[in-house]
């Protein structure tokens, strides 16, 4: 929904001219305007596009002179622009009020042509009571009486009449005398009341009839200032951005959340008969009042910027129509207390989040607020200290009694308040839900759209980069359980960017980034102190975490209660005697939950890693540094040990390493486990080297799937390990194949080729169905172009794969065509056939 009036505004051409509103994708105009044949089409006329369309009459009521009209096309969608509809309470005048329509004083071109006129002043409630219909008074005469012929305003019969960004009802009929000073308007009231047209509302929208909010009071300042203030609102939250990342410059660090935004899934907490989850959006839709909990990195920021971006704006979609147009007043608690501000009286919401902004109307935001058109999202209540939370309480619950009628949203880590700590207030609790990996796949998708727009760099290839991480997370769940937030998900993403398509190889030092952001500097550069009370360095940290994690590690566990927690950090405080003084081992727990964002409540009184990688990368690090290397050996055959012996691998001095590595040549039956560890080494004996490369050949070339798997890990240094490409069994080159469709990359087409020139029929098709792992165009040419014998089929789903079939169509006795495609890419198609069939 939008303030724009003009553009919800629109000419209704019946039995006679008139004009109308959009509601939805239908239109309300007065029931005279049509006529008296309800069969009878009307064609509907909008000044920004051309020509007229064609409506149907879906209801009418005489008495109440009002018509609903639905479009004929389909199409007509794209005119869609709605207005909030509303109602007034009160029997005191609304100044500043507005009527756009389509007056006979407003034609030209002798009459054939027709343009909007508005026309400002006061709402009378009260004059129009007894008939229950609203009365308009103009500010100034709009036209000339004219004994003679038609009034000068006639044909604004059905134009929208609005107070502020308000939808009140729409004109009827303009009262002769008092210099045409006066219209009696249909109140949006009566509509809503009469049942007949709740009933084509509903059939036609698919959703109840609208809800009308409440105008208690209208200021001709205030329309204005609320287009400055959703300008304000939209270049302060249009983009999110990653802190305490280092190494990533701003380009990296920053995208733009209309393109990079994802509906996350999330679910009730409270109400047991609806904790089946669903995406954000809908659950928000049905909620006035939500207390959203979520971990570190999960979103509830950047949903709060988005929400406050596009409401004002009114550009939300269908899921979240009801709260397009409303006023997001954005309460960032770190901030103000960050800058020793108290929390915010009616009249400073509008100045908490420091826009950019001139100073607003005197009282506009009470008007706001008591009209109930406030959306009041307060982000960060677990970023005040302890002390200040019952302040909040009570702060946010007198605002809400003193201004029921307005929606509210209050984001939090899981643990910072008791649950139900809002109930009395009628807050709904939900919970943010890590990402499935088709959320993963999406936000890769929606970021690098992102960062399209957002390159200055006409060379950087930012398709060839998507394409590329979206299949490291297909192949790796390891990295995809990593990315299971938003935070992570898009520090993974912007690393990848930044090091030109590469990930680190172990995946160690992208842990290690993210740690040091999550454990110190994230905190530091958003300026939230220390709410708990409770300060620690970013070792100070570790050593506490890496106590819980190697306890897990040890019994197999991967949840733990607050007891068994305490009892391990209770060891490790002994030792740390300034993070003993600042709180209990209770307290210090209550702060690793909720400021590290790496441990969560998973159910009452049961927590766990919000990242398994995380757990094992803080285990393996415990178990080097208190020098339990041979306790590592012993679990060597055990693939529940696996993740944390290769990350301590990247924990090892080089003596540490040499130990490590020896020990697992010496149990001779994981080579590939060996060879991983070998590539944290900055030096490696070239004795040890050696072992380790000839027991690594003992499972080369691949004889299974799981094998290729496996050692697909090692990524491009377990090519050179390969035979020639002429020397593979079909059993070995189908599995090699696989091993290289997993590894990606340069050396792995490189080999692929070698494999065409010998292929035998089923190696061929196993090399064209690789085909999606490598670059399109160079897989073709090198590869698939090159084959010795000519595979079963080939599928062509892409406008890419489609450019390169005349290269391709000799090789293929039987070819499948799929997908979408643009008329000009069969052109080129068609043209290439042509010069192919000539040569």
């Amino acid at each position: 929904m939008s303030t724009d009036h003009a553009c919800a505004a629109v000419a209704v051409l019946g039995a006679r001219q008139g004009s109308g509103v959009f509601l939805g994708r239908t239109i309300l105009t007065c029931s005279h305007v049509i006529g008296d044949n309800p069969r009878s089409p009307v064609r509907v006329a909008h000044p920004n596009h051309p020509g007229t369309r064609r409506y149907t009459v879906a209801w009418r009521s005489r008495s109440l002179d009002a018509a609903l009209l639905t479009p004929d096309d389909s199409l007509l969608r794209a005119w869609h622009q709605d207005a909030r509809a509303s109602s007034t309470d009160t029997r005191s005048p609304l100044p500043g009020c507005e009527i756009v329509g389509f007056p006979d004083i407003q034609r030209y071109d002798d009459g054939a042509k027709l343009d909007t006129d508005h026309f400002t002043g006061t709402v009378l409630p009260s004059a129009g009571l007894i008939r229950r219909e609203l009365t308009f008074e103009f500010d100034r005469p709009p036209a000339d009486e004219s004994p003679e012929g038609p009034s000068p305003l006639a044909g604004l019969s059905g134009a929208p009449v609005f107070a502020g960004g308000n939808l009140l009802g729409i004109v009827r009929s303009v009262r002769t005398g008092r210099g045409l000073r006066r219209v009696t308007c249909v109140p949006l009231t009566l509509l809503t009341e009469d049942e007949s047209f709740r009933q084509v509302y509903r059939l036609l929208h698919q959703e109840p009839v609208f809800r009308l909010e409440n105008i208690s009071g209208a200021h001709p300042e205030d329309p204005p200032h609320e287009r400055e203030y959703a300008h304000a609102l939209r270049a302060a939250y249009r983009k999110t951005k990653i802190f305490g990342l280092d190494e990533l410059g701003k380009p990296d660090t920053e995208w733009d959340l209309d393109t990079a935004y994802l509906s996350l899934e999330a679910q009730s907490t409270g109400d047991r008969t609806a904790r089946t989850p669903q995406r954000i959006d809908s659950l928000l839709t049905a909620r006035p009042r939500v207390l959203l909990r979520g971990d570190a990195g999960a979103g509830k920021t950047t949903l709060v910027w988005w929400l406050a971006s596009h409401a004002a704006a009114g550009t939300l979609g269908p899921g979240l129509a009801e709260l397009n147009g409303l006023v997001p007043y954005v309460v960032p608690l770190r901030t103000l207390r960050a800058q020793g501000r108290s929390f915010p009286g009616p009249a400073q919401l509008p100045t908490a989040s420091r826009l950019m902004i001139d100073e607003a109307p005197d009282g506009w935001a009470g008007r706001v607020l008591k009209a109930g058109r406030a959306l009041i999202l307060v982000d960060g209540l677990d970023e005040v200290s302890q002390d200040d939370r019952e302040d909040a309480h009570t702060w946010l619950s007198d605002l809400l009694a003193r201004y029921p009628d307005n929606r509210c949203i209050v984001t939090s880590r899981p643990l910072a308040v008791d649950p139900g700590w809002l109930g009395s207030e009628g807050f709904e609790e939900l919970r943010l839900l890590p990402m499935r990996n088709g959320d993963i796949q999406s936000f890769v998708t929606a970021w690098h759209r992102a960062a399209r727009l957002s390159t200055s760099d006409p060379h950087e290839e930012i398709s060839e980069l998507e394409r590329d991480l979206a299949h490291q997370f297909r192949q790796s769940p390891a990295l995809a359980d990593l990315a299971r937030t938003p935070l992570l998900c898009a520090v993974i993403c912007a690393v990848h960017r930044a090091r030109q398509g590469f990930l680190p190889e172990t995946r160690w030092d992208l842990y290690r980034s993210a740690l040091n952001m999550l454990l110190g500097n994230r905190d530091k550069r958003r300026k939230i102190g220390s709410p708990e009370g409770i300060e620690m360095t970013i070792e100070e940290h570790t050593q506490l975490l890496q106590r819980i994690a190697i306890w897990q590690v040890r019994g197999g566990q991967t949840e733990f209660t607050r007891l068994q927690a305490v009892r391990q950090l209770q060891p490790a405080l002994a030792g740390m005697e300034r993070v003993r003084a600042q709180g209990s081992s209770d307290a210090i727990l209550t702060h690793l939950v909720n400021r590290t964002g790496l441990l969560q409540e998973r159910t009452d009184d049961f927590f766990q890693f919000t990242h398994r990688t995380f757990q094992d990368f803080l285990a393996a690090r415990e178990f080097v540094e208190g020098d339990h290397i041979a306790e590592l050996l012993l679990h060597a055959e055990n693939p529940q040990w696996e993740d944390v012996t290769l990350l301590a691998a990247g924990h090892c001095n080089r003596r540490e390493l040499h130990r490590l590595l020896t020990g697992l040549l010496e149990c001779g039956t994981r080579p590939v486990l060996t060879a991983l560890c070998a590539q944290h080494a900055t030096y490696l004996d070239e004795t040890l080297a050696r072992h380790i490369r000839n027991q690594l050949r003992t499972v080369v070339p691949p004889a299974s799937s799981d094998h290729a798997a496996q050692l697909a890990r090692l990524g491009p240094s377990a090519i050179p390990l390969l035979p020639p490409p002429g020397e593979l069994s079909n059993t070995h080159a189908h599995c090699t194949i696989r091993m290289l469709a997993r590894i990606g990359g340069a050396e792995a087409l490189e080999y692929a080729a070698g494999l065409a020139r010998s292929a035998g029929e089923e190696t061929a098709q196993e090399l064209t169905d690789a085909w999606s792992s490598f670059p399109t165009a160079e897989y073709a040419r090198d590869v698939l172009a090159r084959l010795a014998s000519s595979p079963y089929e080939i599928a062509i789903g892409t406008a890419e794969r489609l450019a390169q079939l005349p290269l391709l169509a000799d090789h293929y006795p039987v070819i499948t065509l799929g997908g979408t495609y643009e008329g000009q890419d069969l052109y080129a198609l068609a043209d290439a056939v042509r010069n192919h069939q000539q040569q």
